[in-house]
């Protein structure tokens, strides 16, 4: 990341503070990127009380290895993995994880039943409420679907700079994103 408007100092150089202990230096990472982090984290897991704590267990963590942070690598971008790895370790032991898998063993729509429950609790205009769907059926697709794109769509990021992220092809990104448009459409109903 380039130079940034509350101080012009980089990303990378406040890193290297925050890494020599200066808090200050991180707490004005925190207020740059706590925002992107939480949208990012709000649409894997589908809630945006679980999003909070992903995002504060990112930064904690972000906090503790500091030290093993390479500022020859942008800040955003490490960041944005420690908060995908967090999304992971969620979805792994998660209880959305185990009400989507038994929707789908009951030939339900897990999209149906969760915005169903969605709409129940709180009284949103139609606009809210298709936001909240799709944000639902986000957090339900496969992690090999969800996480391109999220990356791509979501963050904007090139399907090259999203297959890195990933470990995989920048071919492998469009065909994941291809599939998770298909099924979010199949699912929601929706062009």
């Amino acid at each position: 990341m380039t130079a940034q408007q509350d101080g012009g100092e980089t990303d990378e150089a406040l890193a290297v503070l925050a890494g020599s202990g200066d808090r200050r230096a991180f707490e004005r990472l925190v207020t740059r990127h706590r925002t992107a982090l939480y949208r990012f984290a709000r649409r894997y897991v589908g809630a945006s009380d679980e999003a909070y704590d992903i995002v504060q267990e990112s930064l904690v963590s972000a906090w503790g290895a500091l030290g093993r942070y390479d500022p020859s690598r942008p800040f955003g971008a490490w960041l944005r993995a420690i908060t995908l790895n967090k999304c992971r370790d969620h979805g792994r032991r998660g209880a959305t994880r185990r009400l989507f898998l038994k929707a789908f063993a009951a030939g339900r729509s897990p999209v149906s039943d969760a915005q169903a429950d969605q709409q129940a609790r709180q009284d949103k205009s139609e606009a809210e409420a298709r936001l909240a769907r799709l944000d639902i059926a986000i957090a339900a697709l496969p992690r090999a679907y969800k996480e391109p794109l999220l990356l791509t769509l979501v963050e904007g990021l090139s399907h090259q700079a999203a297959a890195a992220q990933l470990g995989i092809s920048p071919k492998a990104v469009e065909m994941r994103l291809y599939r998770a448009r298909q099924t979010l459409t199949e699912w929601l109903g929706e062009g």
